[in-house]
């Protein structure tokens, strides 16, 4: 029937890593836009926040958008040392622009240390309000890969993300 709605939903997936800068960069490390106690941070050119640079790929993906190097590319000198939180909500103000509304996210950051679980709750609360959805729409988990690869000899820290987006549209 005309003027009938129906609901289009997708998924997107959404991948980052990032290494460790050395101790004498002093950069903190930030995941999920909580400061996370640890020698190290991660090397970037903006915060280097792996978790959120996941889930705006994941959004962006989600909805046909390109990445995140289209919208903050680290080739611009205004991106230089920038909270990454100011990447998502920009990304959220885009999908929203477009009619989008985001179901939920799901992340895993692979890291051997620091240990992310006392952390995870926090990360998921920032993640939550600047997403602008309930804390069950959000889940964040950590794993270990073993002391194999990158992640295990801890050279560095991966976030592997994916993001539910709907709108309306009418058929």
């Amino acid at each position: 029937m005309p003027g009938d709605m129906t609901t289009i939903t997708r998924v997107g997936m959404g991948y980052d890593v990032h290494a460790f800068a050395p101790a004498e960069a002093q950069r903190p490390l930030i995941i999920g836009g909580v400061t996370i106690p640890h020698d190290r941070g991660l090397a970037g050119h903006s915060d280097a926040d792996v978790l959120l640079h996941a889930v705006v790929d994941a959004l962006l993906g989600a909805a046909a958008l390109g990445d995140i190097g289209a919208y903050f590319p680290s080739s611009d000198a205004r991106w230089q040392n920038a909270p990454s939180s100011d990447f998502l909500t920009s990304t959220v103000n885009l999908l929203k622009t477009q009619g989008w509304q985001i179901g939920n996210v799901d992340a895993t950051i692979v890291a051997e240390r620091p240990r992310l679980s006392p952390h995870v709750q926090a990360m998921r609360e920032q993640l939550a309000a600047t997403l602008g959805i309930a804390l069950e729409c959000v889940s964040v988990k950590s794993k270990t890969t073993d002391g194999l690869g990158f992640a295990g000899r801890q050279e560095g820290i991966a976030c592997y993300a994916v993001a539910l987006i709907a709108r309306e549209h009418s058929v």
